[in-house]
Parts: structure tokens; sequence; C-alpha cells
């Protein structure tokens, strides 16, 4: 499909479920290398990783641990930039190396709260990886250790990502057409 209609809203393709792949392939055998040896503990954060976070697991072939967080700071197409903390952790951080698995990072918000979060748990260390980054909309100044892709600050869809819950089903990624 090149158009999709969403609610009340029309998207064009913007990235292919074969490109999209190739991407989750190439940060996977990088977090491989990077953290072999190690046991890191994952954590996805919900609800638009979980597409990403299953293709990438797929991929990983370390020793490791995964949970999950659910947080949010979107509201229809535009942030709220307050984060909401819908579902927390479980796990024992301190000590661990934790590598936080996003599907976009945008404001860098929602990924800079729990960054503080994590440190104030005593991570050894904490590790971001994301699939989309918009350094265009980026507001904050933490290092993201695995990006794979760099896009426009446009609102998308698909691969996870949602339109007011919306969307997620699709395997490929859409931009919104106009506004």
């Amino acid at each position: 499909m090149k158009t999709i209609k969403v609610r009340d809203k029309e998207f064009s393709i913007s990235i292919t479920a074969e490109k999209i792949q190739k991407t989750v392939s190439k940060i996977a055998e990088k977090i491989n290398n990077d953290l072999h040896g190690k046991v890191p503990l994952f954590i996805v954060v919900l609800n638009g990783a979980f597409i990403f976070a299953a293709d990438l697991f797929k991929k990983i072939n370390i020793d490791c641990e995964v949970t999950f967080v659910k947080l949010s700071s979107y509201v229809g197409t535009q942030t709220t930039s307050t984060v909401r903390e819908l579902i927390g952790l479980d796990e024992a951080i301190k000590g661990r190396s934790v590598v936080i698995i996003e599907d976009i990072i945008d404001t860098g918000i929602t990924m800079d709260h729990t960054i503080k979060k994590l440190k104030h748990f005593k991570a050894a260390d904490v590790k971001i990886a994301t699939l989309l980054f918009k350094p265009d909309a980026f507001q904050k100044h933490f290092k993201i250790d695995y990006i794979g892709m760099e896009i426009p600050n446009d609102f998308i869809v698909g691969y996870g990502l949602d339109y007011d819950g919306f969307a997620r089903n699709y395997p490929d990624i859409y931009k919104i057409v106009g506004n």
C-alpha cells in the first residue's frame, strides 16, 4: 500500500518493511558485538517498541533478560512534554548493564526521564537502542548508542508506531500527508 487512511488522517509510505528489517539486523549485530560476555537487561518501552523488540530479539544471540515498561507522553499527534509511567520496573537494576529499547526518539523527553530513573537505581551502565531518531526534534543531551535510522520530523505510523492507538500493525512505516 502506498497510502493509508488512519482515522481522520492520510499517510504515505516512508520506510519499507524490507529496509526496516535490514536496519534491525544491523542494530542486533552491533549489540551482539558490543555486549558479548555481558548479560544485559533489555528494557522495552511499550507500546510502540514491541514490534521492533520482537524482531530485534530474534537476532540477539547473547545471554540477556528482557522486561517491559509502559510510558506515555503523546496525545494524538502531539507530545505533552509530560511522561506518565503506566507500567514500571520489577527487576533489580543496581549494578546491571541495561539497554533501553525504543521505537523512536524525537524530543527525547521520555528517554531522558527513563535514563534518570535508571541512574537513580544505580545501573552499572545504560545504553539506548532506537529504530528511529528525529534529530530536528531532539531537545535533550544524552548519547544514543544504537540508532537505526535518522528521519525528518514528520508524524509517522506503522511498525508499532501509532496514531491514537491505531496503525501499529502495518509492516511499513508511513508519514502523515499534510497536517
